[in-house]
């Protein structure tokens, strides 16, 4: 269980994501945009409220655009939303945090509805 975001690249991708029991909230973020530094405060900052619940993971694609390929992100910030390793939701914008607070509760609420009709 991670009460913080962990750090993703192409070595650990397979395990973190890929493989990850818990849905993901992959953040694509660089290091020259304003906009991701804010997000990735505000990561920090929930990612305990979430532990338990779902994975928050970070790539750094100024040194690994590996990943951010393999995604076809091609805008910072990119946050996606994986299930069992499958993208169910791309976010590519501008938010703030409560927007992103809300976000996850209602993707986290879709999943648990999910598997109880499974």
């Amino acid at each position: 269980m991670h009460s913080e975001p962990i750090e993703v690249t192409k070595e650990t991708v397979e395990t973190a994501v890929f493989q990850s029991n818990l849905p993901v909230l992959l953040d694509f973020w660089a290091d020259w945009c304003p906009p991701c530094h804010m997000i990735s405060r505000w990561l920090d900052k929930i990612a305990p409220d979430y532990a338990g619940q779902l994975l928050i993971a970070k790539v750094d694609v100024t040194h690994d655009r590996t990943v951010a390929n393999q995604f076809d992100v091609r805008s910072m910030p990119t946050l996606l939303w994986l299930v069992n390793g499958q993208v169910k939701y791309r976010l590519v914008d501008e938010f703030n945090e409560a927007g992103l607070r809300t976000l996850l509760d209602s993707l986290l609420i879709k999943e648990e509805s999910t598997d109880f009709a499974d």
